[in-house]
């Protein structure tokens, strides 16, 4: 196992929103944590890559376990993650090169192989030429393929995901999805996608895991969760329109 989650508890404001969640994620899988909106998917994501620390569990990323590591520490485990964000959080005073190379000027690697690795990026997100344009001028999915461009440029060992398709009308999020599936066929990573698009969800994953009043409540394959008789993951799924039968979906 790349990427072993036990017992992760975390608090917010009071009120518990992680309440023990036990996650292994495969080495090369794509995982996608399915749940409703507010559900603790993004704290979930942001606990695995460093960026809260939980009241309880463990994270273990290539056999250490990462709530127990310093600051300095944690710093470099977190080169090994690419993250593509819900809003992309893009700099707006930078160009497209500039957003898509930030990470890699801390690598202090030459001005010509920055740029190599990011035509690179770009060209495998099917952005090719718009290297000099500001984020103002791009729309929505082209502010998504920039925030995917910024999050392999660095070639990273895990990719995270937080609703890639959030914001998109559903021709532009089926092409994210596209993306993330060819993407996936070049860079073999270890990624793990949060969401609530269960259409996204099943295009994309090789395993599905349900997020469900603070815990996994279902762990498995896409048909697996298609022939599910839990009543709350059938219900999750009925609000999406899920078509109950074999082969409805790309990847199961």
């Amino acid at each position: 196992m790349s990427l072993v989650i036990r017992g992760l508890k975390k608090r917010l404001g009071g009120k518990p929103v992680l309440k023990g969640v036990d996650l292994e994620v495969r080495e090369g899988e794509t995982l996608v944590v399915l749940g409703r909106s507010g559900c603790g998917k993004t704290v979930l994501l942001k606990h695995i890559i460093g960026l809260m620390r939980p009241d309880e569990g463990e994270i273990w990323v290539d056999g250490r376990d990462i709530t127990k590591l310093s600051f300095k520490e944690l710093i470099e485990v977190r080169k090994q993650f690419g993250m593509v964000f819900q809003a992309s959080a893009l700099l707006d005073s930078m160009t497209v090169a500039e957003n898509v190379g930030l990470g890699l000027r801390r690598e202090k690697l030459s001005k010509d192989e920055i740029e190599r690795r990011v035509s690179e990026a770009l060209e495998m997100v099917g952005l090719e030429g718009w290297e000099e344009a500001l984020p103002a001028e791009l729309s929505g999915g082209m502010k998504k393929r920039v925030g995917l461009a910024r999050a392999i440029v660095t070639r990273p060992k895990f990719l995270l995901y937080d609703e890639p398709t959030a914001g998109l009308d559903p021709v532009m999020a089926r092409s994210i999805d596209r993306l993330i599936a060819e993407l996936r066929e070049r860079i073999f990573s270890t990624s793990v996608i949060v969401t609530h698009d269960i259409i996204s969800a099943f295009s994309v994953c090789d395993r599905l895991a349900f997020l469900h009043e603070g815990r996994i409540r279902f762990l498995g394959y896409p048909e697996e969760a298609r022939c599910s008789e839990d009543p709350v993951l059938r219900e999750f799924f009925s609000g999406g329109i899920i078509p109950w039968r074999e082969g409805a979906f790309g990847r199961g």
